[in-house]
């Protein structure tokens, strides 16, 4: 087996990077992603993060939060169910580029009076015109080149009021491998398995993280390692604005 090389990340391109992704096979492949997150304990890193944001502020505050990036709204369900069981008033909003994923999003989230959903490219003008309490990057930030992803954090900074919640993956030979055999036991979704395995080879190591950390405003930057090779990264603003 020839040794995995992770000393810098992957210009390697994913198949669901194709925003004309559609139908069948996107509704299967973004549904086993989903899964794959939830069996490894990815949502509640998530979770965790906006809890930390949310420190300080009162129950009956109409927080809004968007999710970037957000496929057919997955982690926007599990928060509407975790906004309920707590008690907070929640605002959320699905973000993606790719039309047919904001369909099913749709479809899958009838039920949830609290769930919105926009087709919009984050670098366009309509969405940085929005401004939201919290913004999620969960598995999105990793499918950016490093100077889009200043550009895009300086941009998220401006547009949020309590901060921004970064869940992305360590990039390393041993998560390549692990994820390489829990596939072959537990997937059988072969764009699932190829696009995990090129995440992790387009995923962050620490001082990736604290490179960008650098060149970013703000001083409360919270980075913690998370299983299962998982960063968890909060970027906390001053709570002054609820």
């Amino acid at each position: 087996m020839s040794k995995i090389d992770t000393s810098k990340r992957t210009d390697e391109s994913e198949i669901m990077d194709d925003f004309d992704l559609q139908g069948e096979e996107l509704g299967k492949t973004l549904n086993d992603l989903d899964n794959i997150n939830a069996w490894l304990g990815g949502n509640q890193i998530t979770i965790n993060g906006i809890k930390k944001l949310l420190e300080g502020t009162t129950e009956q505050s109409t927080i809004k939060i968007a999710d970037i990036g957000c496929g057919n709204g997955a982690m926007l369900r599990k928060l509407a169910k975790w906004g309920k069981r707590n008690k907070y008033n929640l605002e959320l909003t699905g973000i993606d580029a790719n039309t047919h994923a904001i369909k099913l999003g749709e479809d899958l989230s009838s039920d949830y009076s609290e769930i919105g959903f926009k087709v919009l490219n984050i670098f366009s003008d309509d969405f940085k015109a929005m401004e939201f309490d919290i913004i999620l990057c969960t598995l999105t930030l990793h499918h950016f080149k490093d100077e889009q992803i200043i550009d895009l954090l300086r941009q998220l900074y401006d547009q949020s009021n309590l901060g921004i919640v970064i869940n992305d993956l360590h990039r390393s030979s041993a998560a390549y491998i692990l994820f390489k055999a829990f596939c072959a036991v537990f997937v059988n979704n072969e764009i699932a398995r190829k696009d995990g395995l090129v995440s992790i080879l387009r995923g962050f190591k620490k001082e990736d993280i604290i490179k960008y950390k650098d060149q970013l405003p703000g001083e409360k930057h919270f980075i913690n390692w998370k299983w299962a090779f998982r960063y968890q990264w909060i970027i906390e603003k001053e709570k002054d604005n609820l």
